[in-house]
Order: structure tokens, then sequence, then C-alpha cells
């Protein structure tokens, strides 16, 4: 289905059924593009764990949806964007550091 393979931005999503946790994660994972992912849990620690280490993306929310802050990093991984925008790591995207020894 287009909506499963393709970037959306917009009120929809793809509901697909999987049969278990490692299927939801390795579907979420099976794509080109790594903007941003949310994971709905009870079990918020859990929910944690997947989106910070399991989660192919650049910025994943736990029990909410795409929650911005200018001191956050925003950006995507893949064929979503290459480094960040915003934040101290996103300022430094923009500039050119330069090393002067003088002796």
């Amino acid at each position: 289905m287009p909506a499963f393979d393709e970037e959306l931005f917009g009120p929809v999503g793809a509901i697909v059924p999987v049969k278990d946790e490692d299927a939801a994660i390795a579907a979420a994972n099976d794509s080109v593009y790594g903007l941003g992912a949310c994971v709905l849990t009870r079990d918020r620690q859990r929910g944690e764990h997947i989106a910070a280490e399991l989660l192919d993306c650049g910025m994943a929310w736990v029990n909410a949806v795409v929650h911005e802050d200018p001191r956050l990093p925003f950006g995507g991984i893949k064929a979503s964007g290459y480094g960040r925008e915003m934040s101290d790591w996103g300022i430094r995207e923009f500039v050119n550091i330069k090393t002067v020894w003088v002796a």
C-alpha cells in the first residue's frame, strides 16, 4: 500500500497488522525514510527503550505525537534528511569549524 511505503505528512496513517512487537519494529524500520516515529504503549519504560534503541528514525515520541521545541534537534535519517535543525546540535550543522595553530 502506498501509505506504508511513502513519507506522509498530515492526519493519516497506515494500519498494518503484525504478529508481535518484534514484527512491528521490523515493519517500522523497513523503510527508506526515517523522520519520526511514535510508540503508543501502557509500559512507558518499554516504550522508551523501543523509541531510543530499536527504531531507525531521527525523532521518536512515546505516548505522544510530534512534540517540537527549539531546544531539541529536529531532523531525520535515511532518505528523510541529513543533519539536524534547531538546538545546539542543529546550529553546528550550519557552521564550519577552523583550527588555527600559531607558534
